[in-house]
């Protein structure tokens, strides 16, 4: 069971996981050099240790122990308590969900292993923005996506924002980083894929005519401003786009793929 230890002092340094949430930069090093992401709230809490991640700790105000009782009867990790105003003081924001755990990363899975099975896969493309990446993460894993690849230069699904938004389906969709992006894509046709990019391309069609029928597809999804490289729009097997009322050629990428993938999931 969790040991319980009460802390008063903002500057301990057994504090330190969770310190200065709001500097990325400064957390991208932290987790990167100890191995480590945060997950925040009862419920990513809970599904990070159901999950199989270990806890190096955790850290919660008085009032949130009994909603988190059997995680923490479950683990071995110290809980250290702390008053929400300390919390605060500690992470740089009002952690109004009461609870952050600090886990252990695993290594990232193989592309081979990701795509094992799957006939429904999100490819991104250098979505930098967590709560994108986050959100992406959510609609594939509620609209029955099989799993998700980013390039090397994508978002950190794990970042405590990609995490909160994503409300836990980091844990449950899988999901790995590609090893060469120049090949990416023809790869995937190769494994039997039919790569659709989302792009206004001349040639882009409909969303629901590019996926119509198709077997095992992958969407590619590009950056939120200038969207798709013309190497990966150029090597995709098709090029789609959603249909959109006269004046608006675009959505926020987060909103292209819940479309998309809505659309992809009744191809059939």
């Amino acid at each position: 069971m969790a040991t319980l230890i009460e802390v008063t002092d903002a500057a301990d340094v057994r504090l330190a996981d969770y310190r200065d949430l709001r500097d990325v930069a400064l957390r991208k090093h932290l987790e990167a050099e100890h191995g480590l992401f945060l997950a925040e709230g009862e419920k990513v809490v809970r599904r990070a240790v159901e999950a199989g991640y270990s806890p190096r700790s955790f850290l919660m105000a008085p009032r949130w122990l009994d909603g988190l009782a059997d995680v923490l009867a479950t683990s071995d990790a110290p809980c250290y308590v702390v008053s929400e105003a300390l919390a605060e003081q500690v992470t740089g924001f009002h952690v109004h969900r009461g609870a952050l755990a600090s886990l252990r990363r695993t290594p990232l899975p193989s592309v081979a292993s990701v795509l094992d099975s799957a006939q429904s896969v999100l490819v991104l493309e250098d979505i930098v923005d967590h709560t994108n990446v986050g959100a992406i993460l959510r609609s594939g894993a509620a609209l029955g996506f099989d799993a998700v690849l980013l390039s090397p230069r994508c978002a950190d699904p794990l970042y405590r924002r990609s995490v909160k938004v994503a409300m836990g389906a980091v844990f449950s969709l899988p999901w790995t980083r590609l090893p060469s992006w120049d090949t990416a894509l023809p790869d995937l046709s190769g494994a039997g894929f039919t790569t659709v990019a989302l792009t206004l391309a001349p040639d882009a069609v409909a969303i629901e005519d590019a996926v119509r029928g198709l077997d095992k597809v992958a969407l590619v999804l590009g950056s939120e401003g200038h969207g798709l490289s013309s190497r990966w729009e150029s090597a995709a097997d098709r090029r789609a786009i959603i249909p959109m009322a006269a004046g608006i050629d675009s959505l926020n990428v987060a909103a292209a793929t819940a479309i998309a993938c809505y659309v992809t999931s009744k191809r059939d």
